[in-house]
């Protein structure tokens, strides 16, 4: 096998890995099945390793199938670099650029604003992966993942992009119904739709300031979910209301489809991070995608 077949071959594997199939490969590839099943056989004979294992599951790498992955995705990341900057397109925001993020930022936030990110980058394409719960980055092949709330994670680089308020949001006619308010208190009595995930900024119980008031509220409500969408949909049809960010409702609340109450009391805001692996160089597209979305959810009310 030559150097260049070798380079093919990593990056065959490199695309088996990051679509978990041979025929998502082959059609990313633009080659038959056969000649990556081929490519894979000759990796593994080259090397006398097994990489991947299939099973009625799917597939799964193998330890040395892990450890040879995140080496090879760097190669054909640094060729395909190389290769751009020869043809003049030198800011190394080129070639495949793969992201993680919420389902809900990125529908409301990010995908509308993406063919303006692909204009300025013409030389990038993206594979972006959408899932309200973060994976290994560095397993998944991820080079830059959005998320919000708090940090658990100790082995990825993290930047914080932006800040944005949380809110009690609901329809109009919702509260109407429920009657006056006078303070945070008064939310025990409504029917809440309760965001579980409290790393997100969920949780059933907040804690409102104002000034030097302060009050706890703990949310009940026949509905408790673990998707921001589905809070989205819940409190659109008039069920409940929600504590959630600005940014989850901010079409709604432009055209006021929803209205907030209580927005002179404070809740803890929500961050937004962009995630990069540990122990690997942050890469120029990676952070530019970054600089991207900072720019554009600045421009977002928060």
């Amino acid at each position: 096998m030559t150097d260049m077949d070798r380079l093919g071959a990593m990056e065959t594997f490199v695309r088996v890995v990051e679509t978990r199939s041979f025929s998502a490969a082959a059609r990313d590839l633009r080659v038959g099945q056969p000649a990556v099943s081929k490519s894979i056989a000759q990796l593994e004979e080259r090397f006398g390793v097994r990489l991947v294992m299939r099973s009625t599951r799917g597939l799964a790498m193998t330890e040395a199938g892990q450890h040879f992955y995140e080496r090879a995705r760097k190669i054909v990341d640094d060729a395909h670099d190389a290769a751009v900057a020869l043809s003049g397109a030198g800011d190394g925001v080129c070639g495949r650029l793969r992201v993680s993020a919420g389902v809900t930022i990125s529908r409301l936030h990010i995908v509308p604003r993406l063919p303006d990110f692909l204009d300025q980058h013409p030389h990038l394409s993206l594979d972006l992966v959408l899932s309200d719960r973060p994976g290994d980055l560095i397993q998944d092949g991820v080079d830059v993942c959005l998320r919000t709330g708090m940090l658990d994670d100790s082995s990825v680089i993290a930047r914080k992009i932006a800040t944005c308020r949380r809110l009690v949001i609901g329809t109009p006619a919702f509260f109407e119904r429920n009657g006056a308010l006078q303070t945070p208190a008064d939310l025990s009595r409504l029917a809440a739709v309760v965001y579980t995930e409290e790393s997100a900024g969920g949780g059933d119980v907040h804690g409102f300031r104002r000034g030097e008031s302060e009050v706890e509220v703990r949310l009940s409500g026949p509905l408790r979910v673990s998707a921001a969408e589905a809070v989205r949909a819940a409190v659109l049809s008039g069920l409940g209301y929600a504590v959630a960010s600005e940014w989850m409702f901010a079409p709604e609340l432009a055209t006021g489809a929803v209205r907030a109450v209580f927005a002179d009391w404070l809740l803890p805001p929500l961050d937004c991070w962009a995630l990069f692996p540990a122990g690997r160089l942050m890469t120029a597209k990676a952070r530019a995608f970054a600089n991207f979305v900072q720019a554009e959810l600045g421009k977002t009310k928060g």
